[in-house]
């Protein structure tokens, strides 16, 4: 039980990290808010979405969080192919995790609570931002995993930098 909770810590500081680096991804393509101001808009305060910038990032922020915190967890549980490195099952599983989310995030929150239908260009950049998250959140997940010869030293390459 100890091990799964510190790799829920872990979740949560790689949560913060890939949704970060997952609405650095999104906002210059896409130009709009997460739909989490759609959310807060619809069930919260009422109004425009553009009315709340602040609780629409604040409120992915905080789903990112959840979610690789969640992921954390699971991955620590997973040892059904320890013959490769954490590094790269972090990767490969971020990358499922992250296409489920988007997958769940179009088809629920989008068209189901919230009503809105995207359009195919914008579709695939929702994916894309999912997949950018999964990656990282996999990554750092994989990189400070049980396993790992010593997840606090830097990584060096061949010529020793």
């Amino acid at each position: 039980m100890e091990h799964t909770v510190s790799a829920a810590v872990r979740g949560l500081q790689a949560g913060l990290i890939a949704t970060l680096i997952m609405t650095a991804f999104r906002l210059p393509i896409l130009r709009s808010l997460p739909p989490s101001a759609n959310f807060w808009a619809q069930y919260v305060t009422g109004g425009d979405p553009e009315e709340h910038p602040v609780a629409g990032l604040v409120l992915h922020l905080a789903y990112g969080i959840q979610a690789g915190a969640v992921f954390g967890a699971l991955f620590a549980l997973q040892d059904a192919e320890r013959s490769i490195e954490p590094e790269q099952r972090g990767l490969v599983w971020g990358s499922v995790y992250g296409m489920a989310l988007s997958a769940f995030g179009s088809q629920f929150m989008l068209k189901e609570l919230l009503d809105i239908r995207l359009d195919a260009d914008e579709l695939a950049l929702f994916h894309a931002g999912h997949l950018v998250y999964g990656l990282s959140l996999g990554a750092w997940i994989g990189s400070r995993t049980e396993g790992v010869e010593d997840p606090e030293e830097e990584y060096e390459y061949g010529d020793g930098n």
